[in-house]
């Protein structure tokens, strides 16, 4: 078994192994319990930041530190730290909900960005731009209804469900993201698309927000 160090598998995983326990595939992962009560301390003040790490295509967004202990289970604690973490993180911070859902302009920004590659026919540009729209919804959505976000593995399929989603969400995103298209015609009609459903999420969580 090869275990990476604090590092090696970049800043924010921090390092770890690969595990198998009787069978089934288990990440074991080494988080810097002073870091981790930094950044809760940030998102208590409705502070985050979006890191480039591997393996994480949409970034890797801070508050999911605070989600990992909110929603985990404590197996050791001797000093009993991370217990009265958990205790903390239970509570959702509401700066940070207010944070999150108010950067779904991002989404509109990058539907607009999408348009002038679809123009040219550009694929790769259209489908990153029109990936990390949904991401940054998907992040709003999770906190407008007050839930950790831990990352992007399943995440439309709970974002789909939950109350701030507009009719058809999930539906609507995979047919978008599964072919947005190869010509510059086709592009352009996916954008329209990602332009209506972003306008109608951001206009619901907007309501949401203020109502």
């Amino acid at each position: 078994m090869e275990v990476a160090g604090p590092g090696g598998w970049g800043p924010w995983v921090n390092g770890g192994a690969w595990l198998t326990v009787d069978g089934v595939a288990v990440d074991w992962i080494l988080r810097d319990a002073d870091r981790v009560g930094r950044v809760w301390e940030d998102c208590r003040e409705g502070r985050y930041e979006v890191g480039v790490q591997a393996g994480h295509p949409l970034g890797f967004w801070s508050p999911c530190y605070a989600g990992e202990v909110a929603l985990g289970r404590v197996l050791a604690d001797p000093s009993g730290e991370l217990t009265e973490l958990r205790r903390q993180t239970g509570r959702y911070p509401e700066p940070l909900r207010a944070a999150l859902t108010a950067a779904a302009w991002e989404a509109e920004f990058l539907v607009e960005a999408a348009a002038k590659g679809a123009r040219r026919a550009d694929t790769l540009h259209v489908s990153l731009c029109l990936s990390r729209a949904v991401g940054v919804l998907v992040q709003a959505l999770y906190a407008e209804d007050r839930r950790w976000c831990l990352n992007e593995k399943g995440a439309l399929a709970v974002a789909e469900t939950l109350p701030g989603a507009p009719p058809g969400f999930g539906r609507r995103v995979r047919a978008l993201l599964g072919a947005p298209g190869a010509t510059a015609e086709r592009l352009v009609a996916t954008v329209a698309e990602a332009r209506l459903l972003v306008a109608e999420s951001v206009a619901a969580l907007r309501a949401r927000t203020t109502g």
